[in-house]
């Protein structure tokens, strides 16, 4: 069966522009709904789609966090060269990361970071979660289970360089949380297992901003952005949004 690669997308209707960020192993989908919410009610959003994301598991471990990063970057740049001066960010698990780090590195409106790692170590749900990704593509590339049982001992160190690097940038990132000046809003599940949960108050208590905010929700798990509290989520996001300091 041939898989259809998920792909950037962009919403517009406003001036008032929301780059949306996925996660590790996720798509431009997890953030989809989001982003048709947001444009209904006057934000126009972006949501690049991440090298190696999308498609074979093989080419994801070719790609890392570097190549990542600049594909937020350019998603950053692209929404500049449309003529949107005014950006926020929304992004989920490595995409809030990526959203804390664009927050100190470009001028930003405002930043919603949801599920967003703080710490991995060698016994991370992630390492499980990227097997389980895997094993699910090529069941839906329509292998039989002794063909994908067999090619998922090829993958039973493949992820160590991966995930390797997602640690590195992890801990390049959140010691730097305190360069974070704009205003934030720090989303987390309760029911999140891939994450440590505790990681949304350290976040919250690290970064500088003046204006910030820590919403929990207690029946979600990681994949907040469609998970059961999404519609609260959604209209959640819509309300910080709406308290920024917007010009246009």
């Amino acid at each position: 069966m041939k898989m259809k690669a998920p792909q950037p997308f962009l919403f517009e209707t406003g001036k008032r522009a929301v780059l949306l960020l996925h996660g590790f192993t996720g798509s431009s989908a997890d953030v989809r709904m989001l982003g048709r919410f947001l444009q209904d009610n006057h934000y126009t959003c972006y949501a690049p789609q991440y090298k190696g994301h999308g498609v074979s598991p093989d080419v994801l471990l070719t790609t890392g966090p570097d190549d990542w990063w600049q594909d937020v970057l350019d998603a950053y740049d692209h929404l500049k060269s449309l003529g949107y001066e005014e950006i926020a960010v929304a992004g989920l698990s490595l995409g809030g990361l990526f959203s804390l780090k664009l927050g100190y590195n470009r001028p930003l409106k405002g930043i919603v970071a949801m599920s967003t790692p703080t710490r991995m170590d060698s016994s991370s749900p992630i390492i499980q979660g990227f097997l389980d990704y895997v094993r699910n593509y090529k069941k839906y590339e329509g292998k039989t289970p002794e063909q994908i049982d067999a090619e998922m001992l090829a993958y039973a160190d493949a992820p160590m360089d991966t995930i390797a690097n997602l640690k590195d940038e992890i801990n390049e990132v959140i010691p730097q949380i305190d360069l974070i000046y704009a205003p934030i809003m720090v989303v987390q599940g309760k029911k999140d297992q891939m994450v440590d949960v505790n990681g949304a108050e350290l976040i919250y208590n690290k970064v500088e901003s003046e204006q910030k905010e820590l919403n929990w929700y207690e029946n979600s798990g990681h994949v907040i952005t469609i998970d059961k509290e999404k519609a609260q989520l959604q209209d959640d996001i819509l309300a910080f949004l709406n308290t920024l300091d917007w010009h246009v």
